[in-house]
């Protein structure tokens, strides 16, 4: 029988000026908590990983707050991806250092593909996430990718990216709706489903949860782990109660 393997939870902590925050559609901003505290509080509550995103690093052009990546590890037991201001090879392995299992990249990646290759070579694609900021628009696959948090178009066809990381060498795809981004209407299906369609490696779904059934409506587009950010900090569904469902429903889930 082929393995099957267990879909994975994981919360999203945004973090700006050292608080976890949550908007819609990356604006109105609003104070979720202390992005350490949080962290211990889902490895606590069973998440299967943590995603920990400076969401003003690259606005700011400044690097990842390395002093509380590092904390932050220290609380939770669980992979974290760590994600905002890698430019370069060097911060990868300075991020590793502090505690992070996994990097993710977009806007430097856009900028150079050449740094998906440099990192894969070195740390091996396990550990390196492309997160693709994806909305729609005229493209050929009728969506484009953004940068800057989604303040900018990049200018390129999301599949066309996507299948592009996957080339050079990316272990995993962090699929972001900027459109369902914060908005609580359910994952893009339609968003999944196509790139679903095109990966070789797992696609995470960003973007959009507001339900109990948000979660394995993403399941059946396609994706092989949900990640979510104002469901669980703002405590309209549990950890828990989103594994509860998904096991009744006959998805395998760690419990």
């Amino acid at each position: 029988m082929p393995l099957v393997l267990a879909k994975r939870i994981i919360p999203c902590l945004d973090v700006a000026g050292g608080r976890v925050v949550k908007g819609v559609n990356f604006e109105n901003l609003r104070d979720a908590g202390d992005p350490v505290e949080l962290a211990k509080l889902y490895g606590q509550a069973g998440a299967d990983e943590l995603t920990f995103l400076d969401i003003s690093a690259s606005v700011e052009d400044r690097s990842t707050t390395i002093e509380m990546v590092s904390r932050t590890a220290e609380q939770v037991f669980i992979p974290l991806t760590v994600g905002g201001g890698i430019r370069e090879v060097k911060d990868v392995d300075q991020l590793l250092r502090a505690g992070a299992d996994k990097v993710s990249i977009n806007t430097a990646a856009i900028a150079n593909p050449d740094l998906i290759n440099q990192i894969a070579d070195r740390f091996g694609n396990q550990v390196l996430v492309l997160s693709v900021d994806a909305r729609r628009a005229p493209t050929q696959s009728g969506f484009e990718v953004t940068t800057h948090g989604g303040r900018k178009s990049a200018g390129i066809d999301a599949l066309t990216w996507v299948e592009e990381g996957i080339r050079r060498g990316v272990g995993e795809i962090l699929l972001n709706s900027m459109d369902a981004d914060g908005t609580g209407s359910g994952f893009d299906l339609e968003m999944i489903r196509a790139v679903r369609a095109i990966s070789s490696v797992p696609v995470i779904a960003s973007g959009g949860a507001g339900k109990l059934d948000d979660f394995s409506a993403a399941l059946d587009a396609g994706a092989d782990a949900l990640l979510a950010a104002s469901v669980f900090h703002f405590g309209t569904v549990t950890i828990q109660a989103v594994k509860a469902d998904l096991t009744a429903k006959g998805y395998s889930i760690r419990l």
